[in-house]
């Protein structure tokens, strides 16, 4: 997918209030000037001290200062404003002389720095850039913003998203998330939670894709006493203990054709029967589910049933990918990177703008998980303040293993572990399954699920069959 070479995140902030600091009144009146015409509103102070005051008054979007002021220099007067306001950028204006100054200034966290004489056009870009890079999360309509808070975003496509979640969560209407691995799907469906009537009461998660399909039947609908060997005790299932609030059930795609039916009737009948029981339980559960499967091909190929799938699906919520939103992608580098320095007690004060501009224009085929995991290695590492531009890039050369999903890492295990075993016994199934202590019913079926067929790893099959699959997921 082509990018533009500017992102949305680069569009002029027309309106937005930047305090400009020079000593200097005729610079000071022609950076006024530049700034007013571009659509800013400026506030223009002769000193530190008069800039800190304003500070009191009303927060600025941007500090744009001289290095060299009497008295309290603009060195001193950015080490104020971080204290007081960690994420408010602040541009140096230096002359010559004190690029040094500027330059180590940048690794303590000023956002960047201009030399005297300054170009016009390259000012407003730095402006724009800065305020961009740095600007709050969109406001929405809605009075209390709480529900959605755990959601970092400014984009447009996400602003629309959480508008639509918003009002299907004051409904008790099933929803279905849609998204690639590591888009969020479980984030917005705690915010629907969060939103809706139901949020006094649990937010259960299940993932339909990481228990095996012996245990998810207990897992969601509970057991009784006795009702197989480990059973020691009655156990309640994940229905039950969502009862009056909200249950998903992430990659729902994942779930066996067996279980489904008896989804289907617990949704139908508003009742769980726990394994082993004679009596149904009424439940009061809200049902969010989840996949980055294609439901639709999976209806298709036999594997998910229609009755289900259309009661699962009243409403559906598509989540774009992180590509889809790149606007986002700045604000969640902070906003992890806020989180990691204190897991790791560690002081950064952000990254440096072109280590930012690098991870706003990566391609992210992990999404925000993957966004996340870099962020992490990239503090683990950083020895600077300011993260570097090589931190960034060793990072994003990492194998993308790390970013697999539990429910991902599962079938490539399974898979493997599979071929495997067929190669070990030239494909004979009885002795494989035999290996894998698993019956030879259970056992075709897993062949089945991976698409794997034993004849192919007979010694005297073709070369390199059975493993021509290996890609498929």
């Amino acid at each position: 997918m082509a990018h533009p070479t500017t992102t949305p995140s680069l569009r002029s902030h027309a309106g937005a209030r930047i305090l400009v600091v020079d000593d200097d009144a005729d610079m000071l009146r022609l950076l006024s000037l530049r700034l007013k015409g571009a659509g800013y509103e400026v506030v223009a102070v002769g000193s530190a001290e008069a800039a800190l005051a304003q500070l009191d008054v009303a927060r600025p979007q941007l500090v744009l200062s001289d290095v060299r002021l009497p008295g309290r220099d603009g060195l001193a007067l950015f080490d104020d404003v971080r204290a007081r306001h960690p994420s408010l950028p602040v541009i140096l204006l230096t002359a010559h002389g004190t690029i040094p100054d500027a330059v180590e200034a940048t690794s303590r966290g000023v956002f960047t720095y201009l030399t005297k004489p300054y170009d016009g056009r390259d000012l407003l870009e730095k402006v724009a850039h800065a305020l961009a890079l740095s600007a709050p999360a969109v406001t929405h309509a809605h009075a209390n913003e709480a529900w959605r808070a755990n959601i970092v975003s400014r984009s447009t496509r996400m602003t629309d998203l959480l508008a639509e979640a918003y009002m299907v969560a004051q409904s008790d209407a099933s929803v279905l998330l849609l998204g690639d691995s590591g888009a969020g799907k479980e984030l917005l469906a705690q915010a629907i939670h969060r939103a809706s009537p139901r949020s006094a009461r649990p937010f259960v998660a299940v993932n339909c894709g990481a228990i095996p399909e012996a245990l998810l039947e207990s897992e969601l609908f509970g057991h009784v006493k006795g009702a197989f060997t480990d059973a020691v005790s009655n156990h309640k299932g994940l229905f039950q203990a969502a009862d009056g609030g909200t249950l998903l059930l992430d990659e729902i795609g994942d779930m066996p054709p067996a279980l489904q039916v008896k989804l289907l009737r617990v949704l139908q009948e508003r009742a769980v029967r726990p394994v082993g029981a004679s009596q149904s339980i009424p439940v009061d559960v809200r049902i969010v589910s989840a996949t980055h499967r294609d439901l639709e091909s999976a209806m298709a190929a036999g594997q998910f049933r229609e009755d289900l799938y259309y009661r699962l699906n009243v409403v559906t919520l598509v989540l774009p990918t992180l590509a889809e939103r790149r606007e986002d992608i700045p604000l969640l580098a902070n906003h992890f990177l806020d989180q990691l320095a204190r897991k790791y007690d560690k002081r950064l004060s952000g990254f440096a703008p072109e280590a930012l501009r690098a991870l706003t224009a990566a391609a992210w085929p992990g999404n925000v998980r993957q966004l996340f995991n870099v962020v992490e290695q990239v503090c683990a590492l950083s020895t600077t303040p300011l993260v570097p531009l090589t931190l960034v890039q060793r990072a994003l050369r990492t194998p993308s293993t790390q970013v697999l999903s539990f429910s991902e890492a599962r079938q490539r295990f399974e898979r493997e572990y599979l071929v495997g075993l067929l190669k070990m016994t030239d494909g004979n199934v009885a002795d494989a399954a035999r290996l894998a202590q698993r019956n030879r019913t259970e056992f075709y079926r897993l062949l089945q699920k991976h698409a794997l067929a034993p004849g192919n790893f007979k010694t005297d099959g073709a070369p390199g069959e059975g493993v021509a699959d290996e890609r498929q997921e």
